[in-house]
């Protein structure tokens, strides 16, 4: 008798040990606690562009850019994104050296980038190009009333090298002084008269400028409308995931939820 007990006893312990095992199974599974092997996204962006990436109060970095992002991951649970903040001149050597897997920084195309990248095939916000110049200059309301004067523009930006594409098919007539740091500097040397203007989203001029205390201005008809992309390297993981984003972010744009967040963000809807 007391070896059938003591055989019932190990057997119970058994059957006790798999139901609390299963039970943690399940438990993990319930709570949302990765069971699956999906790979965390690094995603390269300046943290320093509002409101497109910024950190908040808490140091958590969001911003419009990063808010779509975070949509898409709800959208697709297969998705994971993890935001690693960085200078604009070294976003697209950390994409070439994979230290991010994709680029979420209000990027815009041009020759280089197809060529080089892959984007999405659906864009996810429109940034606008307008000249902005200190609050209450007047005689400024295009590229051509620029002659003779300075307008400072940042290395390697979109919105540079939109200038410099006018620029030179209008007889190199502006005087661009060029700047390796962001647009924070580039208001402050406006508004204290080192230069007479700049380009760039007035979205984001507004926004620097309201930070910093500056009072500047957008003036003038667009110079463009770009639609603006996330970016990915080339090659075989590059488009895997830039397919899987594409799908993500035209089920958002299809279910209105993207256009909801423009509006949230800006107060119109900016994704068309």
């Amino acid at each position: 008798m007391k070896n059938k007990k003591g055989i019932l006893s190990v057997i119970l312990v058994l059957i006790l040990t798999f139901a609390l095992s299963a039970c943690s199974t399940e438990n993990k599974e319930a709570s949302g606690e990765q069971t699956d092997n999906i790979e965390t996204i690094k995603v390269g962006t300046m943290g320093t562009y509002n409101p497109f990436s910024f950190e908040d109060r808490d140091g958590k970095l969001t911003g419009y850019d990063l808010e779509v992002l975070r949509l898409l991951e709800k959208q697709d649970s297969s998705l994971k994104f993890e935001f690693v903040a960085a200078p604009w001149d070294s976003l697209f050597v950390g994409l070439d050296s994979n230290k991010f897997q994709m680029l979420a920084n209000q990027i815009t195309t041009n020759p280089d980038r197809e060529a080089n990248y892959y984007l999405t095939k659906n864009r996810y916000f429109t940034c606008v190009a307008e000249i902005v110049v200190r609050e209450g200059t007047t005689g400024i309301n295009s590229l051509k009333d620029l002659e003779g004067k300075k307008i400072g523009l940042t290395v390697g930006d979109s919105f540079t090298r939109l200038v410099e594409d006018w620029n030179t098919a209008n007889g190199n007539i502006l005087t661009i002084v060029y700047y390796e740091q962001g647009i924070e500097t580039i208001l402050q040397d406006l508004v204290s008269g080192r230069i007479d203007a700049t380009v760039n989203d007035p979205i984001v001029a507004r926004d620097k400028a309201k930070i910093q205390g500056l009072a500047v201005e957008p003036v003038g008809e667009r110079i463009a409308a770009d639609p603006t992309y996330f970016i990915f390297r080339k090659d075989e993981d590059g488009k895997e995931l830039r397919d899987k984003v594409d799908v993500a972010l035209k089920n958002i744009i299809d279910d209105g939820s993207l256009a909801k967040l423009s509006i949230e963000w800006f107060g119109v809807d900016y994704t068309k």
